[in-house]
């Protein structure tokens, strides 16, 4: 991150823990009220029920989010009388306020699908992915980032979603553009705005960049001046408290969203409070304490998916959790093979000893 401002006081003192706090509101979403302003991303393959609730239970996200649905999948699904889709599962009786991300290129069938989430699973948020920057859905189904490219047709999808939705608000995710060359950000802010979308959440990246280099904080700030009343969320890069009060304090953002970082340190939105509030960031829990919240969210998974998927799919997740402690690739190499339970403890057992 790159500094253009500091919306923090520079006359004020610092406070005993040696931060300078920023003005941080709670963040204003249509009519929904979201405190602490700070979001966890919606994320393919990673954001189900087992790892929000995971999240829910250290706090401190204001707004948690589903993973990314597939509109046009979830029609036929309805149509055909099959079980809805895998990724809404549990979340008619989850806390609120929660958000589902959907995606398609089709406004008929965005406003069809918003219209069911609102009515029959009564989320709180309904969020378009116009960010996703992988080929299954940009090349090949014409949407997600792919669709920054055609600011008229993003206007027809969010306007029909919106009236499909009302009174439940709807939000839009974006990235900088699809090329470096061709970074319409601002333009298209203000299309998803005049649209009639609640709010704006921008990644830092182009398309083409991918998940590559670094996040363009300079850029994300320099949309807010061009959006006259609904809120700006930055997203990109924030892995630490300190980075998160550093959006706050150097960028014209009103909210954050975190994202990758969260996935292995799912404690990060409650440290990232506590700095917000001028106290003192909580310890990561310790090497135990990690070990227990692995276990305990092995355990939610398996509960969800059965114990054979549910060990497949826990492997990611264990490989998160160790991203950038010592001996990591290590564990990483031992827990991507394991195919039972008891594989699965054995190796947990190993990296994080009993005496930790």
């Amino acid at each position: 991150m790159s500094v253009v401002e500091n919306r923090a006081d520079p006359s004020a003192e610092k406070n005993e823990f040696g931060y300078v706090l920023p003005h941080v509101k709670p963040l204003q979403i249509g009519n929904l009220t979201i405190d602490p302003p700070i979001l966890q991303a919606p994320m393919a393959g990673f954001t189900n029920y087992a790892f929000r609730q995971i999240v829910r239970e250290y706090g401190g996200a204001g707004l948690q989010a589903t993973e990314m649905v597939n509109a046009r999948g979830f029609v036929w699904m309805d149509e055909n009388e099959a079980e809805h889709p895998d990724r809404l599962w549990g979340i008619k009786e989850e806390a609120r306020p929660l958000a589902v991300q959907i995606w398609d290129n089709q406004p008929d069938i965005m406003a069809k699908v918003a219209r069911r989430l609102v009515e029959e699973y009564e989320i709180s948020v309904v969020d378009i992915n116009f960010g996703c920057p992988v080929k299954q859905v940009t090349q090949r189904a014409h949407s997600g980032s792919y669709l920054l490219r055609d600011p008229d047709r993003m206007f027809q999808i969010i306007s029909r979603v919106v009236a499909a939705a009302a009174p439940t608000p709807v939000t839009a995710k974006i990235r900088l553009g699809c090329t470096r060359d061709n970074a319409n950000a601002i333009e298209v802010a203000q299309v998803v705005e005049e649209a009639g979308a609640a709010a704006l959440t921008v990644h830092g990246r182009t398309a083409q960049d991918f998940f590559k280099g670094s996040a363009d904080w300079d850029h994300i700030s320099r949309i807010k001046p061009y959006l006259k009343k609904i809120p700006l969320i930055g997203n990109g890069d924030l892995s630490s408290p300190e980075q998160v009060l550093a959006a706050f304090q150097n960028y014209d953002v009103d909210g954050v969203m975190i994202a990758r970082a969260c996935l292995g340190r799912p404690w990060l939105f409650a440290q990232s409070v506590a700095i917000l509030k001028g106290e003192p960031i909580p310890p990561d829990p310790t090497l135990a304490e990690q070990k227990e919240c692995m276990l305990h969210h092995f355990d939610l998974v398996v509960k969800r998916f059965g114990v054979e998927k549910g060990t497949l799919l826990m492997r990611k997740y264990a490989c998160c959790y160790a991203q950038g402690r010592p001996g990591a690739r290590h564990f990483r190499t031992n827990v991507a093979n394991v195919k039972s339970p008891e594989e699965f403890h054995c190796v947990v057992n190993e990296y994080f000893p009993k005496d930790a």
